[in-house]
């Protein structure tokens, strides 16, 4: 006789079947006596997660879906299939403790008040996530929130409301929400509200969900007795999407549900403005203190040069004060950008030099067009090359830091495990000679375990003594034995944040190059792809505005004459100048399957006749066009383009 699973456990996947693995290990191990379904819904990964984990796990009813619909309508689609009493929305990136389930599923069947519930949801690194349990985002609550003033008042009721930053994370008690990557609801409260709200892509959707729960009646509850680890990130990070806009288009979308304020909406979108700026100075803080210093550099260059040759330091007709300084210092940046000293990778020598020489080239040649401000071309000179002399001092200066004490310096690592697979990690690293990596030595996690080549330093239960007495940076967890409790418990109770934990008995095809990537640091699989690089999408997105203007206004008519199909011409040109679509770019057979680039209006593929082409033949050209792209590539498509003999635009 089959009876009805205690709980159905759905999980939406993008792109993360190592981290997949892992949490399905997880529930296996926390079911206990439980009755439970797993129904993973594949949101059109392109890493073959189902191919790859299905026949590992034959019991689990997988949904592959051909387009990304988004958190909210993927889970909804699981949840009409499912028959459990609860119903658990779990995201991919996590790991259970062997309690979570049973502890979880006994509060909620003490508490029928409670229609939906979360647990402790911890960091990598054992910190707590805020997120697990919030406020929500009231007018001031998001106001709060969005220029920082629940940062600068954690414990204050009245600023920290959405974040809750000032309640103890060690009691149980009613929220106002509780986190999508582990919510805990009963059936009958997702039927009530027809799950999901579609609208929602990402984020916001678990906030309007205990919203509306709330709303008819039922009690949103945090559990602290019991936690989980959310690898935050992961789930969105592999999917190239912008979590900043994402995650505040979604306070945006929430704010104008359920509070139709007009002024708070435009308050919102300030906030979303002014924190997508404080995001990207962050990400990329380094860069701009050193476009800062090049420019600073320049300037004291161009007064110093002064003086030497003239006597004085500001010898220039008043005229050419400040102008001479903001040029000096735009041709600087531009030089500089252009050839990818800024926001691409560590700072160069020759980079810089190259940019300086360009820049000399550059000013050397403006002076012809402006002849009042050609005061003195070995005044320029000198500039230039106490410039270069400061450039590249501090970038020699970088370079040594980062080498003896920085992400370049050696990473001291220890595995938890004595198996093939450590032994095949450990003759990856030597066998590449990777000297940023110094094997530490073996943590045991049984007795009378040896290894006749690294030292054995301990044993697991001590290992917070381990990582303290052998400075570790990273401990990489090879013994499949080692479970997700066990790493719960080291990261509740670590009290150094800085060292990473590594599981690595995923699937060994994947683990060793993945893992020592991770460890050096080599820079993420995006950064293969030349047209990410930020000169080049500035340089594009540039040529498309201006050419789609003109195309819009002063060649409208010529449009109208040459053209066939006008109306879509011109909507199709509009997406190019509000920056849908590229002039050249990208061609997709399911245009909302574009994420990295653009759909271009003509393209590598548009050339060879894509309606001859298989999907394969399309995704290569794609993906050439993606990696090897430079200014060239374009001017070779356009003129291929302009001179094909073919009618229509």
């Amino acid at each position: 006789m089959n009876t009805k699973p205690d709980i159905s456990i759905i999980i939406v996947n993008y792109n993360v079947k190592e981290f997949l693995y892992d949490c399905i290990r997880s529930i296996e191990k926390a079911k206990k006596d439980l009755q439970i379904e797993i129904i993973v819904v594949d949101n059109n990964s392109s890493d073959a997660s189902v191919q790859f984990l299905q026949p590992i796990f034959p019991y689990i009813r997988f949904i592959s879906l051909d387009e990304n619909i988004g958190f909210g309508r993927a889970n909804n689609i699981a949840i009409e299939q499912s028959t459990g009493k609860f119903v658990l929305i779990l995201n991919p990136d996590t790991i259970l403790n062997e309690d979570t389930l049973s502890d979880i599923n006994n509060y909620m069947q003490a508490h029928p008040e409670a229609g939906i519930a979360g647990v402790k949801i911890l960091n990598k690194d054992g910190s707590f996530q805020l997120a697990c349990r919030r406020g929500f985002p009231t007018p001031w609550a998001a106001f709060c929130k969005l220029y920082g003033l629940q940062k600068l008042f954690p414990k204050s009721p009245f600023f920290a409301r959405y974040n809750q930053t000032f309640r103890d994370i060690d009691q149980t008690y009613e929220v106002d929400a509780v986190m999508g990557a582990f919510m805990f609801c009963r059936r009958e409260v997702l039927q009530e509200l027809n799950g999901f709200d579609p609208e929602f892509f990402m984020y916001g959707e678990d906030l309007d969900l205990c919203y509306r729960a709330k709303k008819i009646g039922w009690k949103v509850v945090y559990v602290h007795s019991t936690s989980i680890v959310h690898f935050k990130g992961e789930s969105t990070r592999r999917s190239s999407l912008n979590d900043v806009k994402i995650f505040y288009d979604a306070m945006a979308i929430f704010a104008r549900k359920h509070t139709g304020s007009s002024i708070f909406l435009i308050f919102i979108k300030i906030g979303i403005f002014l924190r997508t700026l404080i995001a990207h100075f962050i990400k990329h803080k380094s860069d701009f203190l050193l476009i800062l210093y090049d420019i600073i550099s320049v300037n004291f260059s161009l007064i110093l040069a002064t003086k030497i040759r003239k006597g004085e330091f500001f010898n220039f007709p008043d005229y050419a004060y400040p102008t001479v300084f903001i040029v000096a210092s735009l041709v600087i940046f531009s030089s500089m950008f252009f050839i990818g000293e800024y926001f691409e990778s560590k700072p160069s020598v020759r980079r810089s030099f190259t940019g300086m020489m360009s820049s000399f080239f550059i000013l050397s040649s403006l002076t012809y067009f402006f002849n009042e401000y050609a005061f003195s071309r070995g005044i320029l000179l000198m500039t230039i090359g106490f410039s270069i002399i400061l450039t590249s001092a501090l970038r020699l200066v970088l370079d040594i830091y980062d080498k003896n004490f920085g992400r370049t310096s050696v990473k001291r690592v220890a595995f938890i495990g004595i198996n093939e697979l450590t032994d095949r990690i450990i003759q990856s690293i030597t066998s590449e000679n990777l000297h940023k990596i110094d094997i530490a030595g073996l943590i045991i996690f049984k007795d009378n375990l040896q290894h006749q080549k690294y030292p054995i330093i301990g044993h697991a239960d001590y290992i917070q003594k381990i990582i303290d007495d052998y400075r570790l940076d990273e401990v990489i967890i090879t013994d499949s034995k080692f479970s997700g409790t066990n790493l719960i418990r080291i990261l509740e109770n670590s009290h150094n944040p800085s060292v990473r934990f590594h599981i690595a008995h995923r699937y060994e095809e994947f683990i060793i190059s993945n893992l020592i990537e991770n460890i050096v640091g080599l820079g993420s699989t995006a950064a293969r792809y030349n047209l990410t690089l930020p000169r080049y999408r500035f340089a594009k997105r540039t040529i498309d505005i201006i050419f789609s203007f003109i195309l819009l206004t002063i060649c409208l008519p010529l449009l109208f004459v040459t053209v066939e199909n006008r109306k879509k011409t011109i909507r199709d040109i509009y997406y190019v100048l509000i920056g849908k679509y590229s002039l050249i770019g990208l061609f997709h057979l399911n245009k909302d399957k574009i994420e990295t680039g653009k759909i271009g209006l003509t393209g590598l593929a548009h050339l060879s006749r894509p309606e001859n082409l298989s999907p394969e033949a399309i995704n290569d050209l794609n993906n050439y066009y993606l990696q090897n792209y430079k200014y060239s590539l374009d001017i070779d498509i356009f003129f291929k383009f302009i001179f094909r003999k073919k009618r229509g635009f």
